[in-house]
């Protein structure tokens, strides 16, 4: 029986390395047609130039190189077809297309028809949108091609479906979220039902600025069976057979299981802190540890990203800092095997009121001695980075970020924040996850009740309310875009609620001086988070 051999080729590209993502391009290409003995190898969305490669386009160097890489990864694609994403200048209009190629020449060109301009895409700043589907001969089977969001609404597929297409393959550029994957198989178990072919969904893999691309390409049959699913969050080529019939079906696949839904958070984590850190050029990272539990989850996160040799801690006491928390630091350290430093802020703190104390003389004391324990730890920090070339990570969580509950250019300084889109909620489960792996942060840790330390007996519950109230509230709020009165029908105190609502608005301009930080739900503070600094929105008159 005849069997058209396919590979999705899974690759960590880097964005605007055009030359660096054409040699890996080029070494799947051999690999997939000389050990996989592969028919057809698919590529992601704009893979020549990185996803996404967002104003760099505008730029005509960039241009330059895409063309003689083009031409490079044109020549190698011999004795195979392949499918490769790439930002196509046709005279004055750009799109984003899909190349095909074979016996060492570009055969066609499909041009994406659906231009997302929502929440982290901004494509029609970019890209003119294609208008005519692309099905393509291989091995005397009828292949459409597709790109990211034409799967999304049926018409893309439809059209190319009713050209003659067999089997429609999807080239993508779609970054993990919560329970995306699952989103996805079941749209296109749809379409595939819809249509009566075969859908092969290819994805990227690897971080980018906030963004993380989780992979998991998979193959659902005509009958929206899944018939194929590579790793997440691991790059690789993934292979599978079509089935040449009256009715293709999908075989010699391997179907990987879906991790559970902390499991897939960490991943995700881990991955875009290693490439972020990486692919920046940097040697390694350092971080403040206080004993609480953000800071040990985030080093946690760092050595599994890069080694244990790749990251620094310091741990900066004060007068407020519990011996638990400097005792819990050592262990966890220690435990993980990394390099720990232990420096006492008196010095600076009392140098630095000491200076003040003529300005601030008959001011009673507020958060502004608070802040400059927190700053006086940034200094500190940031100077470590300066003379070792280790990015620093902030240790900051969503709910902190949402109501302001850190220090600008004090703990919320650095290059990087881990887990800037964890809500305190999430924080403490992946540090119960990351324990199953293997013991890692004390128990202590996640028991106690979480402190700034920043004066005598502090406790968040101070000044917020408990956690579990809070990211409910900042959940209907941040992602769902509830009111303050439809927040208010779920249970919740309204005066809690409009508390919350100002306390977000307030600390937007510390939002915006924030470290990106990756992305893992369906609104985070970044690129899908525009409101602005200067507003008068729901201020009272």
């Amino acid at each position: 029986m005849a069997k058209l051999k396919i590979a999705l080729a899974q690759i960590n590209t880097l964005v605007g390395d055009v030359p660096g993502n054409a040699r890996q391009i080029i070494a799947a290409i051999e690999s997939a047609r000389d050990t996989h003995g592969v028919d057809l190898i698919v590529f992601q969305e704009l893979a020549l130039s990185g996803y996404p490669p967002e104003d760099l386009l505008f730029h005509q160097g960039l241009r330059y190189q895409l063309d003689d890489a083009m031409a490079q990864v044109t020549a190698a694609a011999t004795g195979i077809t392949a499918l490769v994403g790439y930002p196509e200048y046709a005279g004055e209009c750009l799109h984003n297309a899909a190349a095909v190629l074979a016996d060492g020449a570009l055969q066609a060109n499909y041009r994406k028809w659906l231009l997302p301009n929502y929440s982290v895409f901004d494509e029609q700043r970019y890209f003119k949108a294609g208008t005519a589907p692309l099905v393509i001969n291989v091995g005397g089977t009828q292949v459409g091609i597709l790109v990211c969001e034409d799967i999304w609404t049926p018409d893309a597929a439809a059209a190319s479906v009713s050209a003659g297409a067999e089997v429609c393959v999807v080239l993508n550029g779609s970054p993990y979220e919560g329970s995306k994957q699952l989103h996805r198989e079941g749209l296109v178990a749809d379409r595939a039902r819809e249509l009566e072919v075969p859908f092969i969904y290819q994805n990227m893999v690897g971080g980018q600025d906030e963004l993380v691309f989780d992979g998991g390409s998979f193959a659902i049959n005509r009958d929206g069976s899944l018939g194929m699913r590579a790793p997440s969050f691991v790059d690789g080529i993934f292979t599978l057979s079509l089935d040449i019939s009256a009715s293709p079906q999908i075989n010699d696949a391997d179907i990987t299981p879906l991790q559970d839904s902390d499991a897939r958070v960490y991943a995700a984590i881990v991955l875009g802190v290693r490439d972020y850190v990486r692919k920046n050029g940097f040697d390694g990272v350092v971080l403040g540890l206080s004993g609480g539990i953000d800071s040990a989850l985030c080093l946690a996160i760092a050595v599994d990203a890069l080694g244990a040799d790749a990251v620094q801690v310091v741990m900066m006491p004060y007068r407020y800092t519990s011996g638990m928390s400097i005792e819990d630091a050592r262990k966890q350290a220690e435990t993980l095997g990394i390099v720990y430093h232990e420096i006492p802020i008196e010095p600076m703190v009392t140098a630095t009121n000491n200076q003040l104390k003529e300005i601030f003389a008959g001011l009673s004391e507020d958060a502004t001695e608070e802040n400059i324990q927190a700053r006086s730890r940034g200094i500190l920090l940031m100077a470590i980075s300066n003379k070792t070339q280790r990015m620093v990570l902030t240790t900051g969580n969503k709910s902190e970020m949402a109501v302001g509950y850190a220090t600008l250019y004090g703990d919320m300084a650095g290059g990087f924040a881990p887990i800037k889109d964890c809500t305190k909620t999430q924080v403490y489960e992946l540090a119960r996850h990351r324990n199953t792996l293997s013991p890692v942060i004390p128990e202590r840790v996640i028991s106690r009740a979480p402190s700034a330390e920043l004066r005598p007996d502090q406790k968040d519950s101070d000044s917020l309310p408990d956690y579990a109230t809070l990211d409910a509230i900042l959940d209907a709020l941040i992602i769902e875009n509830c009111s303050v009165d439809e927040i208010a029908a779920r249970g919740f105190d309204r005066k809690i609620v409009g508390e919350i609502l100002s306390m977000v608005r307030r600390n937007e301009y510390k939002r915006r001086q924030s470290p990106p930080g990756v992305r893992i739900s369906g609104r985070a503070f970044g690129r899908d988070w525009r409101y602005p600094i200067t507003s008068g929105y729901g201020r009272k008159h």
